[in-house]
């Protein structure tokens, strides 16, 4: 009997925002889909339309063609509403992300305070007095004895 090989998983990672923006870029691909599905069975109606009615194909073809143009105006025009949205939605969820980061980081203060914890901010000022304290000390050992100003030795 063969043992099952494991197959080992990796895991990618991802920015906040992949998965939102792949759920909108799928939603974008459907409706375009449906879109382009929509004006096929509108052209096929039109075909029968024109067909029973006795119009003029070519009068027809040019009023397609007006329409087809400014449909594709249309969707330019939504394109560039969905993405200048998107940009708004963006930024605001990057504001959100720093407030609630701000929020956490005060929460987590607040709870090192109540259990009286220096955070690292107070631990690097302790640690940069204590260095300034130490070079002072070491400075007055190696400062030479100078004589007293005003003080003269006699010399005999």
């Amino acid at each position: 009997m063969a043992a099952k090989k494991k197959t080992v998983r990796r895991v990618t990672p991802r920015s906040p925002g992949s998965g939102a923006r792949r759920r909108l870029q799928a939603t974008w691909d459907d409706t375009r889909e449906a879109l382009g599905s929509a004006e096929a069975a509108v052209q096929k109606q039109l075909r029968s339309l024109i067909k029973r009615s006795g119009v003029d194909p070519k009068h027809a073809r040019q009023t397609l063609d007006s329409w087809r143009a400014r449909l594709e105006k249309e969707r330019r025009k939504a394109a560039k509403q969905m993405e200048n949205q998107l940009t708004v939605l963006q930024s605001r969820a990057r504001k959100e992300r720093r407030a609630a980061g701000r929020m956490v980081d005060e929460a987590v203060q607040r709870g090192l305070a109540a259990l009286n914890i220096p955070s690292r901010q107070e631990v690097h000022e302790l640690t940069r007095r204590v260095e300034e304290l130490s070079r002072k000390i070491d400075g007055f050992g190696r400062a030479p004895r100078r004589p007293a100003a005003g003080r003269h030795v006699a010399q005999a």
